[in-house]
């Protein structure tokens, strides 16, 4: 079941879902990574062959792709550097 690419274009479309309900770009880059899988899983060849034979491969072609998506997104829309906001007073202080 899991070497099936609509469950793992399921699984992007549903975080994608629960990241428009999550905002904070948490969830995106899992996203992504699923629809990564998807893709090797649809179009097919060697690689989709080796991975699909192999959940722990899966897993790890998904985990990897999002990790690198998730930093790629905190870095293009994340909060950068000096973009932190501090308080000093207390909105109830007089």
């Amino acid at each position: 079941m899991w070497a099936a690419w609509w469950v793992w274009g399921v699984a992007a479309v549903g975080l994608a879902i629960g990241e428009v309900l999550i905002p904070g770009f948490v969830l995106l880059g899992f996203a992504v990574g699923a629809a990564v899988v998807a893709l090797i899983l649809l179009v097919g060849g060697p690689l989709a062959v080796w991975l699909g034979g192999s959940l722990p491969l899966l897993l790890l072609v998904f985990s990897v792709v999002s990790l690198v998506s998730w930093l790629a997104l905190r870095r293009w829309v994340g909060v950068y550097r000096g973009q932190v906001k501090t308080f000093d007073h207390d909105i109830n202080d007089n």
